[in-house]
């Protein structure tokens, strides 16, 4: 008997694993749980980090999302063209906000920005919810790529034409 519940379980387990995954744009490299390896640590009290120069990231106003960054970006080449409303990877970073499928952030003072890149605590609004994350944004080659944590996740978009 205890072997026939052994093996209920094991197929369970296996049918419950088996999921259709997300499409995802050909040139995103969507990747879960990698932990951030060059991003400072949040500070308190909006000081650099430890391991920041005053040239590499300087503290920015709630408002200062670099220019280089903002525009639409998609994770799908769908997200960049749909015009049902279902575009669930695009991304609009603005001078003030980032703007998801359903919920928008701003960032919180005290976040530091370079010429390609802007890190800090974002306060999120969606779906009748309020939360505040630890996002980095940067601009690598033609591509965003956004790295959040609690839990660890990292997420990368190429530029709606």
């Amino acid at each position: 008997m205890r072997m026939r519940t052994l093996f209920t379980c094991i197929a369970l387990a296996a049918l419950a694993a088996c999921g259709k995954p997300d499409a995802v744009a050909s040139g995103a490299n969507t990747v879960d749980a990698l932990p951030t390896v060059n991003a400072p640590e949040p500070s308190p009290a909006a000081a650099p980090p430890v391991n920041a120069t005053a040239s590499e990231a300087t503290p920015a106003p709630a408002a200062a999302i670099p220019a280089a960054i903002q525009g639409r970006w998609g994770l799908t080449p769908r997200d960049c063209t749909s015009t049902l409303g279902d575009a669930k990877g695009l991304l609009i970073v603005s001078a003030d906000e980032l703007r998801f499928y359903e919920s928008r952030a701003v960032p919180s003072p005290g976040v530091e920005a370079t010429a390609d890149s802007v890190s800090g605590n974002f306060a999120f609004r969606g779906e009748g919810q309020a939360w505040e994350k630890y996002e980095t944004l940067e601009l690598q080659q033609d591509k965003l790529i956004r790295t959040e944590r609690d839990p660890v996740a990292s997420f990368t978009y190429v530029r709606c034409k």
